[in-house]
């Protein structure tokens, strides 16, 4: 590609400074200060900076480096907690604000003819941007998810022999399914003897998360340890009884406090008072 043939280079390297402080102030007011009230001066200047050192480079060579780079730049906006609908807009109010700087003086022709440009020089780099952007989002969201997996259903030792499962938020089929292998594996692992399965930080015990709970409590009888269900709230013991759910098979206590205390005695131990 001709340099010549390109009406932004020149442009953009002359009117460098105008136009980054231009664009910093119109990504500022786009999202109505939400992103600025917690981005510095400092981050959109460098953005800017690098979005424009991209658009050059790839005006002089459009080589395969410029791919990671976008890369790496998109994956930075990713890091700021800028949202796609953020990003996309200021990529427009850019293109706009150029368009604007370019045109002050022109006729209709010559601004039709530089539309013709945009699409050409300016529009496959926020193509890719935003393809980036997607892509490292999705990546993001990915290893988020994953994270949030293995501590959706932690089993935590307390005390030799005797482990503790808390379980906050909603328990669907999936989270159910981990939380059985957790508990089988982690029986083993710590060789525990009693479980507590703490459902404080439940909000809603319905009639599938009782099943999933006695099948849990099933499965651990069924490897050598006794489990105990705890942090039963007045409201939670109310559901059960009104959905007829049958927990008479499983060891209940209204906090962790009292079926630690369980599992101690279970454990032939018991907590002491030591008198100074």
């Amino acid at each position: 590609m001709s340099q010549d043939s390109n009406p932004f280079l020149t442009f953009i390297q002359t009117n460098r400074e105008e136009l980054i402080i231009k664009w910093e102030e119109k990504m500022k007011n786009v999202d109505d200060q939400k992103v600025s009230n917690v981005i510095s001066d400092q981050a959109y200047t460098n953005i800017c900076n690098e979005y424009i050192n991209i658009l050059l480079q790839y005006f002089r060579v459009p080589d395969d480096e410029i791919n990671s780079k976008i890369s790496d730049f998109s994956q930075r906006v990713v890091q700021l907690g800028w949202s796609l609908r953020f990003i996309s807009t200021s990529l427009t109010e850019m293109s706009k604000l150029l368009f604007e700087l370019m045109t002050v003086e022109n006729t209709d022709e010559e601004k039709m003819a530089l539309v013709w440009a945009f699409d050409k020089w300016i529009a496959p780099i926020n193509s890719e941007v935003l393809y980036h952007y997607a892509s490292s989002w999705e990546r993001t969201v990915s290893l988020q998810k994953i994270a949030l997996q293995e501590l959706s259903a932690p089993l935590i030792p307390v005390f030799d022999n005797i482990t503790v499962m808390p379980l906050v938020g909603t328990i669907d089929t999936e989270r159910a399914k981990r939380i059985m292998e957790n508990l089988l594996q982690g029986v083993v692992k710590h060789r525990a003897e009693v479980v507590l399965i703490d459902i404080t930080g439940v909000p809603v015990v319905d009639t599938m998360v009782a099943h999933h709970i006695i099948q849990a409590s099933e499965a651990v009888r069924l490897v050598g340890a006794k489990c105990l269900l705890v942090g039963i709230r007045p409201e939670i013991a109310q559901t059960i009884v009104n959905l007829g759910i049958d927990l008479s098979q499983v060891i209940t206590k209204n906090s962790l406090q009292k079926g630690i205390e369980s599992a101690l005695e279970m454990t032939n131990r018991q907590i002491v008072s030591l008198e100074e």
